[in-house]
């Protein structure tokens, strides 16, 4: 599996690396995004859902922990686990049936629930440089066939 690290100087190039990376995603693809909270993962998420071709407005599942989208030419399963208590209210929605059915999850905070992540996710890191500039962004992607050719 391949890894590559981009650097974003804005939301717009985090948003089109998003795009880029929902292009080539596929039916069974769990996408990891890891990042401290005001790093622009939910940036990303928009153009992942756009790149998938989802039209409508995307927004964090904080409080609902997964927001299904299916207008695009595959589901989009966004998952936020911020506030999982335990792995048990991952069952109680039926994670399975999201991990491993036809669409593709997206899981912010995964790192909660890595118990239960599948085999082969790919892992999506976005980080600040503040030392760089406000909009800096270091974004990894890594055990990926996904590698966009930016």
């Amino acid at each position: 599996m391949k890894s590559k690290e981009y650097i974003s100087h804005s939301e717009r190039e985090t948003l089109e690396l998003g795009i880029e990376l929902g292009k080539s995603c596929q039916s069974g693809d769990v996408v990891l995004l890891h990042g401290d909270l005001g790093v622009g993962k939910t940036v990303f998420t928009k153009g992942f859902a756009q790149g998938i071709g989802i039209r409508e407005p995307v927004s964090s599942p904080t409080f609902t922990i997964v927001q299904v989208y299916e207008s695009g030419r595959l589901p989009l399963y966004h998952f936020d686990v911020y506030r999982i208590a335990d792995v048990e209210e991952m069952e109680e929605i039926g994670y399975e049936d999201y991990f491993y059915g036809d669409g593709v999850c997206l899981i912010e905070w995964a790192e909660l629930v890595s118990e239960i992540l599948p085999e082969n996710c790919v892992d999506v890191t976005i980080a600040k440089d503040l030392e760089q500039g406000f909009d800096y962004r270091i974004i990894r992607i890594e055990n990926s066939r996904m590698i966009c050719g930016k």
